[in-house]
């Protein structure tokens, strides 16, 4: 067993814990902002207007692609910002200008959604995340096309897994077992630095959240923390808010690093580094997540999606829509295989993924 199989079946074997005994509590609800001196904070809740797969025009009798039958591109709701919508039309104009295809961005209300839509023909693309696509791939709905790259910042290489890390308010109390200036954790021992951590509350993101969830429950669990009550944020940005505004939870986990990669969070709040700090961070041990086609897609288009999303990779107006829309710095062409090592670790951990839909 590799070493990253050994790192993951330690998480995988108590992650069920949390995730099927913990009682979640409703998204953040808004709080008074921060002191006048530090930016103001958006409400935690704060949702925007996006649309919905039934405001796409579709006429099914026209070939899937044409301006009147749009492919359908969904989102994950991993950020709470128009933002994200701009970056996904931008991708789409890309994609239309490189293939020809007409592309509508949707983003749908969360992972589980995201999942049904490609499982109903409502989406054709899909951004998912590593345990969406490994229910969607399970359900017979999605086929993995390509693998997200980002830039480590530690040694500036490409990444194509990445890890997750446990914040929380610099005025919260919290002793940080985190080198900022090394940028790693001070200890491999999660128990050491999270004991801190029992009895008080947590924002964790979707349950289908690799970084944002299920493995940040079983760290926890397995260091023996039980905290009081679950916020579930739905997005990693949100649960930053929540953590820099304070009042809906003690702690969260994100990937890592949401404060630095999420650029409206960053424009929101300039000084979220120095406000929220990382008390623990993990190895790099996820696989990154990915673009899918829809299953049932025809094979022809598929092949046009993936050259299409290849060369919006290498250009210049696509690295930027792609770093925009989920801090991605390339794409890697891969295929279901690239998931395996992580199936088996779940299998191995007990981790039924279609049981963490609620």
């Amino acid at each position: 067993m590799s070493r990253l199989s050994n790192v993951l079946l330690t998480i995988a074997a108590t992650s069920a814990v949390m995730v099927a005994c913990a009682a979640p509590t409703p998204p953040p609800t808004p709080t008074a902002a921060p002191k006048p001196a530090a930016p103001a904070a958006p409400a935690a809740t704060a949702t925007p207007v996006l649309p919905r797969i039934e405001d796409v025009k579709r006429d099914a009798s026209k070939p899937l692609g044409s301006l009147e039958n749009p492919i359908i591109m969904a989102l994950a709701p991993s950020s709470t910002s128009q933002e994200l919508l701009v970056s996904g039309e931008a991708i789409a104009k890309e994609m239309k200008d490189i293939t020809g295809l007409t592309i509508k961005t949707i983003v749908p209300t969360s992972y589980a959604a995201l999942i049904e839509a490609m499982g109903a023909g409502n989406a054709h693309i899909g951004w998912l995340a590593p345990l969406q696509y490994v229910l969607a791939k399970q359900k017979g709905y999605a086929e993995v096309t390509m693998a997200t790259l980002r830039i480590n910042a530690k040694d500036k290489t490409a990444r194509d897994h990445y890890g997750m890390q446990f914040l929380a308010n610099k005025d919260s109390g919290f002793k940080p077992f985190f080198d900022v200036a090394k940028n790693e954790s001070t200890t491999k021992d999660a128990k050491e630095a999270l004991q801190q951590f029992n009895g008080k509350s947590v924002c964790l993101t979707d349950p289908l959240s690799a970084s944002g969830y299920v493995f940040p429950s079983g760290v926890l669990a397995k260091a023996g923390v039980k905290p009081s009550k679950i916020v579930e944020t739905k997005a990693h940005p949100t649960t930053a808010r929540a953590l820099y505004t304070g009042g809906q939870c003690d702690f969260g986990a994100t990937f890592i690093d949401v404060r630095d990669e999420d650029a409206k969070l960053k424009a929101d709040l300039p000084d979220i580094t120095s406000k929220v700090v990382v008390i623990w961070r993990s190895e790099e041990f996820i696989p990154n997540d990915n673009v899918s086609l829809a299953s049932a897609m025809p094979k022809d288009l598929k092949t046009k999606l993936t050259d299409g999303f290849k060369k919006l990779s290498e250009s210049e107006n696509g690295k930027k829509a792609l770093k925009v829309v989920y801090s991605i710095d390339g794409l890697k062409t891969v295929d279901d295989t690239f998931y395996d090592e992580l199936r088996s670790v779940l299998e191995a951990g007990g981790i039924d993924v279609s049981k963490l839909v609620k």
